[in-house]
């Protein structure tokens, strides 16, 4: 008895998960040969489409973009989130999660790359990442220092989150003696809880 399915029959793939799909390639592609010289061919033919399937789903080529950096903002505050709500005082919530943003970082190389090698393009949603970290760690300052106005809240939530980003930086400048994300993690902390932990004793 013959099967009535053809054996190459194509698989209809679910929207999100093509969509995951055509991500993951534009990622690659984009790190390999930047921004301005990838097409929308290339990306159609790693991921196994047509190129009128990219514009449906992203609308553009910068849309792409966007929507790569969308996922990594999400992805980014997910495992930094992850990490600090394990840790068991406030010392270990910022150690816990500036490693979890290093090591992140480690395994979006690429993306990161590309990110910070478009800011014409990756501005607006940059930032946007950036107020989502500050943000964050503005609310974990606020357990360790209870009744500090917001304002001082959120600078000392700046001054972390702009010595993150220039850390990662630094460290992907130079592969071959590359620092380690327990490395920057030190780092980070030598200098911002040796400041965090005496303002601990303020009254407020």
């Amino acid at each position: 008895m013959t099967s009535r399915t053809a054996p190459n029959a194509r698989r209809r793939v679910p929207r999100a998960e093509r969509e995951r799909q055509i991500v993951d390639a534009a990622v690659a592609v984009f790190g390999e040969r930047g921004y301005a010289a990838t097409s929308m061919d290339t990306v159609a033919e790693r991921v196994g489409v047509t190129k009128p399937v990219l514009y449906t789903h992203f609308g553009s080529k910068e849309g792409l973009l966007l929507a790569a950096i969308a996922r990594a903002r999400a992805e980014l505050l997910e495992v930094v989130a992850a990490a600090a709500a394990g840790a068991t005082d406030p010392e270990s919530m910022l150690r816990d999660g500036t490693l979890a943003f290093f090591t992140y970082l480690d395994r979006r190389a690429p993306a990161w790359r590309l990110f910070c090698s478009e800011p014409g393009v990756a501005d607006t949603a940059l930032e946007e990442i950036r107020a989502q970290q500050t943000e964050f760690i503005a609310a974990l300052l606020a357990a360790q220092v209870p009744g500090t106005a917001p304002e001082r809240l959120t600078g000392w939530a700046q001054v972390i989150v702009g010595a993150c980003e220039r850390l990662a930086v630094w460290r992907g400048q130079d592969d071959d003696d590359a620092v380690t994300a327990e490395q920057a993690t030190e780092y980070l902390m030598e200098v911002a809880w040796t400041g965090l932990a005496g303002l601990g004793r303020r009254t407020g």
